[in-house]
């Protein structure tokens, strides 16, 4: 077998078929690299996860390949270095760890976004050779309380459904879920299927009103952290009505009376369900005569549900509704929990979570550790479950663990009590990162950096929400000294002295083994089999296309629908019904702390902005962190919209002082009263202090460690500044005198919101310094009232626009979407020019507003003027008009909320 890559890197206009690598719907990808080295993408209409569609940050992903912040070297200590010399020094020092302080004395911390080869090997190295089960992973804050909720009823971490069934359902119940930002191909697709079959009743349960409710035929606005009890409340109801499927029920579950049991004492009847969710009892009856007379129901849940102390008693609340009623493993139905990240699926394949084994084996069982301890025929076995992600940097902040290696995440912003995490790292001994993005708040506090290579480049498998296998293909040519993961991995673990086991050539050496292990004196115990992908030649594996897992040599080409049979993996082979007893969430508002925070994706970032931030057409829609309250809030506290804020909770930083972000105020009616959310994508390369994680105490579900995001107690007190202002400039500049400084990307050029406390002694001397330069044909325009502290300057290079500062002693600038939109042309017109220190369009020019649709530039303005002098009545129509919402779709529910407010 040949093991060199038989892809053709880099050839203009051919069409590399590969998958997205953002979230867990794992949409295929037509990748394209013109003549100039211009990468475009498309949907692939055969991939089954996506059928052609593609939401804005995956329509956008050629713009996040850019080389200029790239890490393309190994670094140790900040000084570029060889492979060899940066591999052999983390080797030792891991070495000379164990050997002074046992092998729990070092953690790898890795990432959903690996392939799973990347995952495999490190997953290996860590359980089988270096013999600990400190190895946790992203996966973790995202979805591991599914995992837990799964592996109790099913007896393996089991997703029942498939993308298809949604075309097939009846209802569909969408928890803890704004699918329309954070699945929004799968958002689509519901839509289409609503549209196809208007009898679709669609049901959303979210504290807030989100885009995704304008979908629905019913919206719960429960009261935060009360879910179990509505589905408790629900499966009381099934009973009471006669909807058990008792054939089912006596055939292939148990535990069902105790369940029940719990389930009457905690919600015995509507009435005590809609007062303790704080819903309408008529709207609480509504939705559970729908689910009862309803036979193809779906019960999609994400983050809402997962990202909680009690998570996993959630999400087993949910499967139990389904269990009574036989709702699950055929068309249309089932609990489907829809995955965050585009490999959190094959990390949990491979073991990538402290607490398994590879290919869905258990820690905690001698026969399986000691099945895969054969298999790799490692010297040793991790013996218990390892550290998870939240007690892992504890360990490193107690001097417990000594050396980690942290691989393609940032820790230091997604965890919470981020601080914490922060000073961790700081103290530890050895801090190594892989990453492919030069400056991240975690790479800042390596002592050792690996260059990763990174989407375009990277050549393995993901699986996705459905359990579905796909190709991620190279078309790029890896920059610098840039590696795969997995051969850092084999690389590293060849220095440590296990180079026999890990004599990996390529990708394809990795997934087969993984494959086998799957298949490995698997007598049917584990559904996950990969058995007949486990001897693919590597020309099979280049062109494998998407397939569903089990793939057995009786179902070779895959699996859509599972546990169809009735057979579980349980110790006595019947699915398990768990009795649940709701738990309040940790965090109580108090009189200082009177707020719930709830945190959260938007619709065009991703994690924490290393690859969004890179796009100029994702960073326009939202600029930099807000707060978002309910107006009622916002008048007790005297706020007004795009105030600036500091938001703080009890927490204290590295400091002891009162740990607290500044945001920008946004007021909506679609938040609860007394609660807030604010975004969690901001990190320290594009906003001065606006890391949410600072604010979440680590609170964990005591089944899966997951970490609750959604119910942190914090307050809001205004943004006290001397001055606020903007700067739109092409070169990076030194924020002196910038308290508060935001920024995001254009094409061309930054964008920054600025506040500060301090005024430089001159403005004008100031803004000559921080955006002027040598430029022959410059020309410099400016407006300064000293007494006012009121400054406008405006610096043009020939007869572009270059850079502009506007600074006044409150928040009330001009808009910056006129100025933004000169900033895309080669000359300023003389008309323009004479309008540039107003910041106003001339009469005769369009001023857009806001970007609502981010793949055709299409402002808020815009629309607005559209529906009303063209009676522009659907989206539709918006999309013949203007193009907008016609290509990714990601912005059709922002059209339906603008048509409501002009009609």
């Amino acid at each position: 077998m040949s093991h060199l890559s038989e892809y053709l890197i880099n050839q203009p206009n051919v069409a590399y078929k590969t998958t997205c690598p953002y979230c867990g719907v794992g949409c295929g990808v037509l990748a394209r690299v013109d003549q100039n080295g211009v990468v475009t993408v498309k949907g692939d209409p055969e991939h089954p996860a996506n059928q052609g569609r593609l939401c804005s940050k995956g329509t956008a992903l050629g713009e996040t390949v850019a080389l200029h912040e790239r890490q393309l070297y190994p670094e140790i200590m900040g000084q570029q270095v060889s492979w060899e010399q940066a591999l052999a020094s983390a080797a030792g020092r891991f070495k000379e760890t164990i050997a002074e302080y046992g092998s729990d004395s070092v953690a790898f911390y890795v990432s959903g976004q690996l392939l799973t080869e990347d995952y495999y090997v490190a997953n290996k190295l860590m359980k089988g050779f270096i013999g600990s089960a400190n190895i946790d992973t992203n996966s973790r804050l995202c979805m591991s309380s599914a995992v837990a909720a799964y592996k109790r009823a099913f007896g393996e971490d089991i997703v029942p459904c498939s993308y298809d069934d949604l075309d097939r359902a009846k209802l569909i119940v969408l928890t803890g879920s704004n699918t329309a930002w954070c699945h929004p191909v799968i958002y689509q697709r519901i839509a289409k299927a609503k549209k196809l079959n208007p009898d679709l009743q669609i049901v959303t349960i979210d504290p807030r009103i989100t885009q995704t409710t304008t979908i629905s035929n019913l919206h719960l606005a429960l009261k935060p952290g009360t879910d179990a009890i509505l589905f408790n409340g629900l499966l009381v109801y099934l009973q009471q009505q006669g909807e058990a499927n008792s054939l089912y029920q006596d055939n292939f579950t148990s535990g069902f009376e105790q369940a029940l049991d719990a389930a009457r004492a905690s919600a015995p009847d509507i009435a005590s369900v809609a007062q303790q969710c704080q819903l309408e009892p008529a709207d609480v009856e509504r939705f559970y005569r729908l689910f009862a007379r309803t036979e193809r129901v779906i019960t999609a849940f994400s983050q809402g549900i997962n990202q909680s102390g009690s998570g996993t008693d959630k999400g087993n609340s949910i499967i139990n509704c389904h269990l009574l009623t036989g709702r699950l493993g055929r068309p249309g139905m089932g609990p489907f929990s829809l995955t965050g990240q585009p490999n959190a699926m094959g990390g949990r394949e491979v073991g990538g979570l402290a607490n398994q084994l590879a290919a869905h084996m258990d820690i905690n069982s001698a026969e399986q550790r000691a099945l895969v301890q054969d298999f790799w025929q490692s010297p040793v076995i991790a013996e218990s479950e390892g550290l998870k992600a939240v007690e892992l940097f504890d360990a490193i902040a107690e001097g417990k663990i000594k050396a980690v290696w942290i691989m393609a995440t940032n820790p230091v912003v997604s965890l919470p009590d981020a601080d914490k995490v922060k000073a961790a790292l700081e103290q530890c001994p050895l801090v190594v990162v892989s990453d492919c993005v030069q400056q991240t708040d975690t790479s800042k506090l390596a002592h050792i950096v690996f260059p990763a290579t990174t989407w375009g480049e990277r050549d393995g498998t993901v699986t996705n929400s459905e359990r579905r296998i796909s190709r991620q293909r190279p078309f790029l040519q890896a920059p610098g000294l840039a590696k795969a993961d997995w051969w850092i991995i084999t690389q590293f673990a060849r220095h440590m002295g296990f180079e026999q086991a890990f004599n990996y050539r390529g990708p394809v050496d990795i997934f087969c083994e993984h494959a086998a292990l799957s298949a490995y004196k698997n007598n049917n115990d584990r559904l996950f089999n990969l058995s007949a992908l486990s001897d693919l030649s590597l020309q099979q594996y280049n062109d494998l296309t998407p397939v569903q897992w089990p793939v057995t040599d009786s179902e070779f080409q895959g699996t859509g629908k599972v546990l169809q049979d009735g057979q579980f993996y349980t110790a006595d082979k019947k699915a398990h019904f768990i009795a649940v007893t709701p738990q309040a969430p940790a965090a109580t508002p108090t009189q200082d702390y009177p707020f719930i925070l709830n945190t959260g994706r938007i619709r065009d970032h991703w994690h924490t902005m290393t690859r969004t931030g890179m796009s100029p057409r994702l960073s326009s829609h939202t600029i930099e962190s807000y707060v978002e309250l309910h107006p009622d809030d916002a008048q007790k506290l005297d706020l007004k919209d795009a105030q600036l804020v500091k938001v703080s909770s009890p927490l204290k930083d590295s400091r002891g002082k009162e740990s607290e972000i500044s945001v920008r105020v946004r007021i909506s009616d679609k938040q609860q009263k007394g609660s807030i959310f604010i975004p969690m994508h901001w990190n320290e390369q594009f906003a001065s202090q606006s890391r949410v994680g600072t604010l979440i105490k680590a609170v964990v579900d005591p089944f899966s460690g997951q970490p609750e995001s959604k119910h942190a107690i914090a307050r809001i007190k205004p943004c006290q500044a001397n001055w606020y202002g903007f700067m739109i400039t092409r070169a990076r500049p030194h924020l002196e005198y910038s308290d508060y400084w935001s920024r995001s990307r254009g094409k061309g050029f930054w964008r920054y919101e600025l506040a500060g406390l301090n005024n430089p002694e001159d403005w004008s001397e100031h803004a000559h310094k921080i955006l002027a330069h040598k430029v022959e044909d410059e020309n410099w325009l400016e407006l300064y009232d000293k007494g006012r502290n009121y400054y406008r300057a405006v610096r043009l290079s020939g007869q572009r626009l270059d850079s502009c500062l506007f600074i006044t002693p409150d928040i009330n600038l001009p808009p910056r979407d006129w100025l933004i939109s000169l900033f895309h042309k080669e000359a300023v017109s003389q008309e323009e020019r004479q309008n540039l220190l107003r910041g106003e369009a001339p009469k005769d020019q369009e001023d857009t507003g806001k970007v609502i649709c981010a793949c055709f530039n299409v402002g808020e303005k815009t629309i607005r003027e559209a529906i009303k002098t063209k009676g522009l009545k659907t989206v539709e129509a918006i999309g013949e008009c203007l193009k907008a919402g016609t290509n990714c779709g990601s912005c059709k529910p922002e059209l339906e909320e603008l048509l409501k407010s002009e009609h």
